[in-house]
């Protein structure tokens, strides 16, 4: 590794220490926002209050997994997968949470 390499590590590591820089790329449970991400990027195909295209009867792994991974329907549009977008195991269940608690 070079100097100019360790000099970079040790600064990057001092402004985060700082909290000036984060060293999270992926947003963490403790940081995610269900609501904000819902609303942003799920409402435009499953409403304001999760009442459409939303299949409150399967179980949480399987709309985390469809999160995750994707999910063709009969009809376009698809659900794309989130996964290699950023979201995780945990933001997923955060949002199947988030989209039940429309429903009630």
């Amino acid at each position: 590794m070079s100097f100019k390499t360790k000099v970079m590590i040790v600064v990057l590591a001092g402004l985060a220490t700082a909290g000036v820089v984060s060293v999270a790329a992926v947003p963490s449970t403790e940081t995610f926002d269900a609501a904000h991400k819902y609303n942003a990027t799920c409402k435009g195909c499953h409403g304001a209050k999760a009442e459409k295209k939303f299949n409150a009867s399967l179980s949480d792994d399987e709309m985390v997994q469809a999160i995750l991974k994707g999910k063709k329907a009969e009809k376009p549009p698809n659900m794309p997968g989130y996964e290699t977008k950023g979201i995780t195991a945990e933001n997923a269940k955060a949002l199947v949470d988030y989209m039940k608690s429309l429903k009630q």
